[in-house]
């Protein structure tokens, strides 16, 4: 098939099945005497196998090693559990963090009053900028605790 029935068939751009062949995911195919290249089925299977791990939030590294493991007749179903429970481990981490700025947000958000006043008097924009000399973190991914506290402060200190 030529690489606009894939890409259509797989359900991604041409660009994506270039991206992924210059990435090393697909094997470039060989070309028809026209110039065309000619992908089979099992490019297919492959393109549908690398999108479908991207969206289980895989990365293009770790899905390359997926590739690998999966024609390794070294590797075990406890490899690739291992594997889908790290992934997970660092999903459930995101979502913490994900939680956490939330929060954040939302507190900051509940401390400004709105309105047409100045944009000096806004809580948010003020703690955006607090990121004080020998801080490695930005204010949102500070502990709630601290984020409030050092809100509370601030607004104290004017």
């Amino acid at each position: 098939m030529t690489i606009g029935e894939l890409a259509r068939r797989a359900r991604v751009n041409v660009q994506t099945v270039r991206y992924y062949e210059r990435r090393g995911l697909l094997a470039e195919p060989p070309r028809r005497d026209s110039g065309y290249r000619d992908y089979d089925e099992a490019t297919l299977d492959r393109l549908r196998f690398i999108r479908r791990a991207q969206e289980l939030g895989f990365t293009l590294t770790e899905i390359r090693e997926l590739l690998e493991i999966r024609l390794d007749p070294e590797t075990t179903a406890a490899d690739v559990k291992g594997r889908a429970t790290r992934k997970i481990e660092e999903i459930d981490a995101k979502m913490h963090d994900l939680e956490r700025i939330r929060h954040a947000l939302s507190h900051l958000a509940g401390q400004c009053r709105g309105g047409h006043g100045p944009t000096g008097d806004c809580p948010l924009l003020e703690e955006l900028g607090a990121i004080r000399e020998g801080e490695t973190e930005a204010p949102a991914a500070r502990s709630n605790g601290q984020l409030a506290a050092h809100t509370s402060h601030a607004r104290r200190a004017r």
